[in-house]
């Protein structure tokens, strides 16, 4: 009987488990979507009014998460139209989509705590339908949807296939989420990721 374990097996395995994922050696599977979910930079220091933009910080986390996505081909960059996903997705640069289903999980301040006024299904329904169609425009490509963090961690459960809440992640300002498509297989890949916010100011 012939021993499946030789070392050409199991690499041949391997590759047939990342391809199961929509990778191939560690990249995206050639002819799938990979979405990139951004959270906007900071806008809370110094907040002001209903619709704010970003405050200083929140403009460096733009610049730098602009650097990074410039040094990789992207077909296109979609923004929820409130003001500081707008900003964020400029920093990237000046052609921005905008689409209002990347706005954030309408919620409620109730004696000091924020409540949802949306079901975690209408906002992951509505996210679901935002990424569909950017794929669908930009089959085999990189897009990067520009969003808010509860609106992005709806997408996230309902990719993970994860009850409303459950994931205990809060995605940073300007942090990279990663979700690859090819048909009707989503796949995850990175979460919440801010290396460009670690690099010194201006470095590579």
């Amino acid at each position: 009987m012939s021993d499946e374990r030789t070392p050409e097996a199991m690499a041949s395995a391997m590759r047939a488990i990342e391809a199961a994922f929509l990778l191939e050696r560690g990249l995206t599977l050639p002819g799938a979507t990979e979405v990139w979910l951004v959270r906007h930079g900071d806008c809370y220091e110094g907040v002001a009014g209903d619709d704010p933009g970003l405050s200083p910080l929140g403009r460096e986390q733009a610049r730098r998460l602009g650097e990074r996505v410039r040094r990789l081909p992207h077909a296109a960059v979609y923004a929820s139209p409130l003001r500081r996903a707008v900003e964020t997705a400029r920093a990237i640069g000046p052609d921005v989509r905008l689409d209002d289903r990347l706005v954030e999980l309408q919620v409620e301040l109730v004696d000091g705590r924020v409540l949802p006024a949306e079901s975690p299904d209408d906002a992951a329904a509505r996210m679901r339908a935002a990424v569909a169609d950017a794929v669908a425009a930009h089959p085999g490509a990189r897009v990067v949807l520009v969003s808010h963090a509860a609106a992005i961690l709806s997408c996230l459960c309902d990719v993970l296939h994860l009850d409303a809440g459950s994931l205990r992640l809060l995605p940073y300002y300007t942090s990279i989420s990663v979700v690859r498509v090819l048909g009707d297989r989503r796949m995850a890949g990175g979460l919440g990721d801010v290396a460009h916010l670690e690099w010194p100011p201006g470095g590579d």
